[in-house]
């Protein structure tokens, strides 16, 4: 899907305004399709239970339920919290094709979705989220 067909975000701010918001770091990754170094997020090995936020607008993205160990460096999910949270677009970045998430409310880069790596999931997807782009809301 090219970015023309994207869905309008419920959450439209200035650059500016996404910096006044965000650090340096999160902004290089939500608003500018960065990556967090491997291994280094705070929720890459959290087992917590919970709600899984945008840290950028506050929207359900994941729950604790669709996380899993994959081992990759990044929290990884099978599926999201609810399918329309986010938004899968065609990435031809860095010379191979991937499938890019954003955050349906905001349009903040999140990650990459990746399919048939065998993981034993009931999607056989694997949502690899950086951490920095996430805010886990502990289970009540």
């Amino acid at each position: 899907m090219s970015s023309e067909e994207l869905p309008a975000p419920e959450i439209k701010l200035t650059d500016a305004q996404w910096r006044e918001r965000l650090t340096p770091m999160e902004f290089a990754v939500l608003r500018e399709a960065g990556t967090e170094r491997p291994f280094t997020g705070e929720y890459t090995d959290t087992t917590s239970e919970g709600i899984y936020e945008c840290r950028a607008c506050g929207t359900e993205l994941f729950r604790s339920s669709e996380k899993f160990s994959s081992h990759c460096g990044w929290p990884s999910f099978f599926d999201p919290a609810n399918s329309d949270a986010v938004i899968l677009r065609t990435d031809s970045s860095l010379g191979m094709r991937r499938v890019e998430v954003l955050c349906r409310t905001c349009h903040s880069h999140l990650g990459h979705v990746f399919e048939g790596e065998g993981y034993p999931t009931p999607t056989d997807q694997r949502y690899c989220i950086n951490s920095i782009c996430l805010r886990l809301k502990p289970a009540q």
